[in-house]
């Protein structure tokens, strides 16, 4: 374990970055955690090619903020999915206020939109969140600033899991501090084969005591504190044995595995899916006995839906439920 988790740390940064990383070091954590520095190149680096953001097929926010690639935050919906996609790739997505501001805000409307069924936060790039944005925290360096700063991040992934919809995290690439908070905030996890995971704060002295309370609520404690305490990265294979992804796909199949997963929850009765995950996250918070309690309310309200005759009729007739 220890051979892979060196091997994975020092060559994160060329798997990750590539010809980006002398274009985009000046603003992204990642740089700064993946990897030790390095002597300058003998010659410029290339400038980064910029991807093109796909196009959201509904609107967004009205005037979010712009980056060369487009908003920060590209909202799409298809059959009930809304897909959020992170879209600062020349910073490895890293959480700038203006791109949490706009995470919140579509966080909110889709709370309360009953037409979407669930939700798969994506990332534009080679990344899929370096996790915040160094560059921004250190031109506002007051206790008062970055109080309100990891607040805001806070309140974001707390909404997570308190969103009636589930949310899939759709992990292309490297997710590190914040941004493993992130993937780890969500109610499941796909990753592509390549992707890498790390707390790794504390490689530039700042303890990730924020990405720590969702990690250490996916994985075990000594496997949490290993990961905090070193800043090591784990690959995908590693996070899914950990407990911190569902599944591992290859890259190229990364689109199609959570599309699939995202389609059999739509699938469901909305209900039943509202009902099941708001009870599953508040009977984690109680002792054994007032968990079955309210997982008996739960039950007997559920077995009262139209909803839930209609699927028992169906199985007892051997037919397909009508849940319209």
């Amino acid at each position: 374990m220890n051979s892979m988790r060196d091997t994975v740390a020092g060559d994160s940064a060329a798997a990750v970055a590539g010809d980006s990383m002398a274009a985009a070091v000046s603003d992204s954590p990642a740089a700064a955690v993946a990897s030790p520095a390095a002597p300058a190149p003998s010659k410029p680096a290339k400038p980064a090619a910029q991807p093109t953001a796909a196009q959201p097929k509904t609107p967004a926010n009205d005037s979010p903020p712009q980056t060369p690639s487009g908003p920060m935050l590209i909202s799409a919906r298809e059959d009930g999915i809304e897909t959020l996609t992170l879209n600062r790739p020349a910073q490895y997505n890293a959480l700038s206020e203006e791109l949490l501001d706009d995470l919140a805000a579509a966080l909110d409307r889709v709370a309360s939109d009953e037409s979407i069924r669930v939700v798969i936060l994506a990332a534009a790039g080679k990344a899929f969140c370096a996790g915040h944005d160094l560059k921004q925290m250190r031109a506002n360096a007051n206790r008062a600033y970055q109080q309100a700063l990891f607040a805001k991040c806070s309140a974001i992934m707390t909404r997570l899991p308190a969103l009636p919809q589930p949310v899939i995290a759709r992990v292309q690439g490297m997710a590190t501090a914040a941004g493993c908070q992130l993937v780890a905030s969500c109610d499941l996890a796909v990753a592509a084969a390549g992707a890498q995971f790390a707390v790794s704060g504390v490689r530039v002295g700042l303890f990730c005591s924020t990405p720590a309370v969702a990690l250490s609520r996916n994985v075990a404690r000594k496997r949490a504190l290993d990961m905090l305490l070193t800043g090591d990265f784990i690959d995908a294979a590693t996070a899914r044995e950990y407990g911190l992804v569902n599944r591992v796909v290859d890259a190229a199949e990364l689109d199609a595995a959570a599309g699939e997963l995202a389609r059999s929850i739509a699938a469901k009765p909305p209900r039943v899916i509202q009902l099941g995950k708001r009870r599953f996250y508040e009977q984690l918070k109680l002792g054994l006995g007032d968990a079955y309690q309210l997982a008996t309310d739960a039950m007997a309200d559920n077995m009262l839906f139209d909803e839930t005759r209609e699927g028992i009729d169906a199985f007892i007739e051997k037919r397909r439920p009508n849940w319209n």
